[in-house]
């Protein structure tokens, strides 16, 4: 099979939705040249681009690659929640092995404050999992006047699978409330990030900012407005534009998506947990690595409750250890002054900050995480580094739902070499 790499990456700021005034296409285009100026190729070497987004009319992604250029390739519209972004890189990476040089995935996203359901005259693709929590004993109760049944169905659901886990395990609100801490914390130095700045703990575990059982506000992912690109190419167009110092291989990549144990007896699993294992073991056996052989970790926090589930359904420990490896967290600095939290003397886990600090533009998050980690590969995070940081994995989860799990690692092994002919798409 073909190797990819990553050449190139572009991100702009995530702000609150209703406070750009930038068209989404805007958005998609800063990106996009950014990425393009990173990599220091021209777009007119892109041969097919994949465009994700969920607040928009069809064929946004068109509307937004035009902005770059009117080359007449083949692009492609995505949709697949908040997986949207890893899922247009997955496909991007996918055309790239059946032959096409260089690829696009760009990520977009005007969003609302909340969500909510767009088509109220047929069932939501998400009612089955809403369903599952009432049968679970979970609850549909509304959280507040001003939320709507999307955003408090949601979160209803994530607060059952972290209540099901402090049952089971004994897993604490204190130790929930340390992953927030540590996100926003880290985030202090992400010019990137919506929400910049470290968060006192205090204020985090303060109930009137309780939302449900074990998630607070700044334990939950806002919607943002944003976007991000990633350029993917094969091997032979790294040779022959000599992109060497700024590639990035992406070793494996796998997706999962609902199987019957999504609905059957635990909200965990509702929740992404199963689909993570599936997919990060796929992984962990394409590429040959362990998680013990992984540096540095962005994954989907989209409630600080989740991430401490995720940190066993990717095997950072045992079932029932998460909330003991959060307990035995330790701060580092690194050579430019920047902190960041060591778990399990191995791994660090959302150097940006994460959906909580970030921003969630879900057509842009996947490919924003991807960014992050080409960054560290690279050794150009600055304050963010993760010293020494050699490979990396990457989760990403959409409800309804998909799951996409991505190993990098940082090159070494190609050799500059004259430019040879290679046959384009185009």
């Amino acid at each position: 099979m073909r190797r990819t790499f990553v050449v190139g990456v572009g991100l702009t700021k995530f702000e609150r939705p209703l406070t750009t005034k930038k068209e989404y296409f805007e958005l998609g285009k800063e990106a996009g040249q950014k990425a393009l100026a990173d990599a220091g190729i021209k777009y007119e070497l892109v041969e097919a681009a994949v465009c994700s987004y969920c607040y928009g009319e069809p064929t946004c992604g068109q509307r937004t690659v035009y902005e770059l250029g009117l080359t007449g390739i083949p692009i492609f519209n995505v949709n697949n929640n908040c997986s949207s972004g890893s899922s247009a890189l997955m496909l991007a990476r996918d055309l790239i092995r059946g032959g096409y040089q260089c690829t696009l995935a760009i990520g977009f996203e005007k969003m609302e404050r909340g969500l909510t359901i767009k088509y109220s005259d047929r069932e939501s693709p998400v009612q089955r999992h809403f369903d599952t929590v009432l049968r679970l004993g979970g609850t549909n109760a509304p959280i507040s006047e001003h939320m709507n049944s999307m955003t408090t169905g949601v979160i209803n659901m994530f607060s059952g699978a972290a209540t099901e886990h402090s049952r089971r395990y004994g897993t604490t609100f204190d130790q929930v409330a340390m992953i927030s801490y540590k996100n926003h914390k880290q985030s202090i130095n992400n010019p990137h990030a919506m929400i910049q700045g470290e968060i006192p703990l205090d204020v985090i575990k303060n109930k009137r900012r309780l939302l449900a059982d074990f998630i607070t506000s700044p334990m939950a992912a806002p919607t943002a407005d944003g976007s991000a690109a990633v350029l993917v190419c094969s091997e032979e167009f790294v040779r022959a534009h000599n992109l060497q110092s700024t590639a990035v291989e992406i070793l494996a990549q796998h997706m999962s998506t609902d199987t019957s144990d999504s609905f059957g007896t635990d909200l965990a699993n509702l929740c992404g947990y199963s689909m993570a294992q599936r997919a990060a073991q796929a992984c962990y056996d394409e590429s040959g690595y362990s998680v013990n052989d992984i540096d540095v970790i962005e994954l989907h926090d989209c409630f600080s409750s989740t991430e401490l589930l995720l940190y066993e359904a990717l095997g950072l420990c045992k079932p029932g250890e998460a909330g003991k490896l959060v307990d035995e967290m330790v701060w580092k600095t690194n050579e430019h002054g920047g902190a960041y939290a060591l778990l399990g003397k191995r791994w660090v886990v959302n150097p940006s900050g994460g959906l909580e600090s970030k921003g969630h533009p879900i057509g842009a998050t996947g490919l924003a995480q991807c960014a992050e980690l080409c960054w560290q590969l690279r050794n150009a995070a600055g304050k963010r580094q993760v010293p020494g940081a050699f490979t990396a994995l990457q989760h990403n989860f959409g409800l309804g739902s998909a799951c996409v799990v991505t190993i990098y690692k940082r090159l070494l092994d190609l050799q500059p070499l004259p430019p040879f002919p290679y046959i384009s798409k185009l």
